[in-house]
């Protein structure tokens, strides 16, 4: 190498021809798929015990599976000559420093060059082993021409010849102990008699052999640990993001939740005006009647006082017999009050609101700590789906369900009924500590059941009304959700999704952000006239790959799919075929505990498409699925 510095044109060659993982020359280069050169033996070792993975260790470029290695021989030439120009050129420096030519032979220029021990002046050009010394040119021509010098081992001058003997047996190392890791003489070899020893020179390529290799696990580990730590930050951006969602989400609910509150407040308020105008108007117009009175005696008393100052006798009788019969009568202020009843009731409509919305907070957050209290054994979440269990979802579908059932309550309740109604939301908002599953319905139960929900017109379902949010997480990479998650569409182009294990891979599907296990809900979804699409809902383990990752093809979903004019339901991979409809504005409503879910055509006379009747035992999402990119689904806004 120092033959190869010592030419400008040659040591940026070396660099190109330096393998990347062992940093020595090329030896018995080879070409991978990326352009990329590595020795043979070099590569081999990256890749031992892979059995996919492979990639390129400079670049990073993956292939699909094992490249075939073929031998660069233009790049083996180039070495050679390389390598073969370094020999003459490190030939031609040992025959100057022979001849004495030049400064000192295997010196650096920074430190001083080993003396002869023979002449003590002169530096020394090589050493013999076998004497133990260093000689300068001239006391090294007895090793050169006489016979009897023939046998000594020369080297380069070497300095400190005496830490390179055994100080047991002042001899020089000849050999390497592995087992206890020291370098040993001829004479240590009987104390070493049990142990592994080789030669120095084996030792040193067997030992230069395992940290090469010990270098390409370095380079391998260091490789594997570059990938976590990108895992780690993408689950970092992942889990940012969700939570940046989630209180996007919880702010729009508190929102909704405050707006319902002030409206109720501005309805109660109301109430008191109106009640305080009433009071009001009728007490101006008595008094605008007690002014005029005033008026009235006012002008009488001048009438009066006049006529006492007549002094003509008959004008002052004519006037005083006038005035005798004007008749007064005395002021009357009739009893007016505010009406006490809705004084009463409005008020206590407020405290009942009060009641109710201090209850559930305050019962949640015990049930909260009573959880965070006592430990609670649960299953391990399917592999496929783990952030079901470990993500956090927005509070089952029900809290909010009857939050904005109970709000529409409190706005919409009369006067006379506040305080039955009011405790009627107390016990439905209220979470109960620790619920347990409802009893399953019997089957005439059940039947009677659905068929009340049946006959209920949109009015009375709007009581269950549920708005629902599409779930990033779930959408495949070619559905595109915009309008604040409610609208979902198809680009073939779009695919800037990031990687999440709860997203479709094979079928254009979202979920709803919401789940329900518990409770009555209800939501509508507009479609598009001709459309390929699905709506339906399924349980949160529903597979996410292959084929029993569609809507209606295996037991954790049921759907209905409209194919142009054609309609039919589809749950466990079973189709049956359904009465075309030409509505647009389809609703499901979902009764958790009853066991069923409906599908409604909105608008319709007889508007029941399908209906089904299952065993929930998990909680249950609203899904969407589109076939085309010209198909659109959009999900309504309930007004409560």
């Amino acid at each position: 190498m120092a033959a190869l510095e010592s030419e400008p044109g040659l040591s940026g060659l070396e660099e190109e021809l330096t393998c990347s993982i062992c940093l020595c020359l090329f030896s018995s280069p080879v070409t991978v798929p990326c352009g990329h050169n590595f020795c043979s033996s070099c590569l081999e070792l990256t890749w031992a015990g892979l059995s996919g993975g492979f990639s390129c260790p400079q670049c990073r470029a993956t292939f699909a599976g094992r490249p075939q290695l073929q031998k660069n021989t233009v790049l083996c030439r180039v070495v050679e000559q390389l390598q073969g120009r370094a020999g003459a050129k490190g030939e031609e420096q040992e025959e100057g420093n022979e001849n004495g030519d030049g400064e000192v032979g295997g010196c650096c220029a920074e430190e001083p060059p080993v003396p002869c021990d023979s002449c003590q002046e002169a530096p020394a050009v090589q050493t013999c082993l076998t004497c133990t010394a260093s000689f300068c040119a001239e006391h090294l021509r007895p090793h050169r021409d006489s016979p009897a010098f023939r046998d000594h081992q020369l080297c380069p001058p070497l300095r400190d010849l005496q830490l390179r003997k055994c100080p047991q047996h002042n001899r020089l190392f000849e050999f390497f102990c592995g087992k206890h890791g020291v370098c040993i003489c001829s004479l240590c070899l009987l104390g070493h008699k049990l142990c592994p020893t080789n030669p120095l020179e084996q030792a040193k390529a067997a030992a230069q052999s395992a940290l090469k290799k010990r270098l390409v696990e370095l380079h391998n580990q260091g490789e594997r640990t570059a990938r976590a730590m990108g895992t780690v930050k993408t689950n970092q951006n992942q889990s940012a993001e969700t939570a940046l969602r989630k209180k996007e989400l919880i702010r729009n609910e508190f929102s909704e939740i405050k707006a319902a509150i002030e409206a109720r407040e501005n309805e109660i308020m109301k109430a008191i005006i109106e009640e305080e105008k009433r009071v009001w108007n009728k007490l101006d117009y008595i008094y605008s009647v007690l002014g005029n009175k005033k008026n009235e005696i006012q002008s009488l008393k001048d009438q009066i006082e006049m006529a006492l100052t007549e002094s003509d006798d008959v004008l002052f009788l004519k006037r005083a017999t006038a005035l005798q019969q004007t008749a007064t009568k005395e002021a009357f202020v009739p009893l007016v009050e505010m009406d006490q009843n809705v004084l009463h009731s409005t008020y206590q409509s407020a405290i009942m609101l009060k009641d109710v919305v201090k209850l559930s907070v305050t019962q949640s957050r015990d049930k909260k700590e009573e959880v965070a209290a006592k430990p609670v054994k649960t299953k391990a979440p399917a592999a496929a789906h783990p952030n079901k269990a470990a993500v956090g979802k927005k509070p089952h579908g029900p809290h909010q369900t009857h939050k904005e059932k109970n709000t529409s309550q409190a706005q919409n309740t009369s006067q006379g009924e506040t305080d039955t109604k009011e405790k009627k939301k107390a016990a439905k908002v209220a979470p109960s500590p620790a619920p347990s599953p409802a009893p399953t319905p019997t089957t005439a139960a059940a039947k009677e059941l659905i068929d009340s929900f049946l006959k209920k017109p949109r009015e009375e379902l709007l009581q269950y009304a549920a708005n629902i949010t599409l779930d990033y997480n779930t959408a495949h990479n070619t559905v595109v959700l915009s309008e604040n998650y409610t609208r979902m569409s198809i680009s073939d182009t779009f695919s800037a999704h990031k990687y999440h294990p709860q997203r479709f891979t094979d079928y254009r599907q979202v979920l709803g952000f919401q789940c329900f296990k518990r409770g009555v809900h209800y939501w509508e979804v507009q479609l598009q006239p001709s459309s390929f699409c699905g709506v339906g809902v399924c349980y949160g383990s529903m597979e996410r790959h292959g084929p029993e990752s569609r809507l209606g093809r295996n037991s954790k979903s049921w759907c209905v799919e409209w194919l142009n004019s054609k309609i039919s339901s589809w749950h466990n991979d079973v189709e049956k075929c359904l009465p075309n409809t030409k509505a647009t504005r389809i609703g499901v409503l979902l009764h958790c505990e009853g066991g069923f879910v409906i599908f409604s055509a909105v608008g319709e006379k007889n508007n029941l498409i399908y209906k089904f009747k299952a065993q929930f035992t998990e909680a249950l999402y609203p899904a969407f699925w589109l076939f085309s990119s010209d198909g659109v689904l959009s999900l309504c806004h309930m007004k409560e």
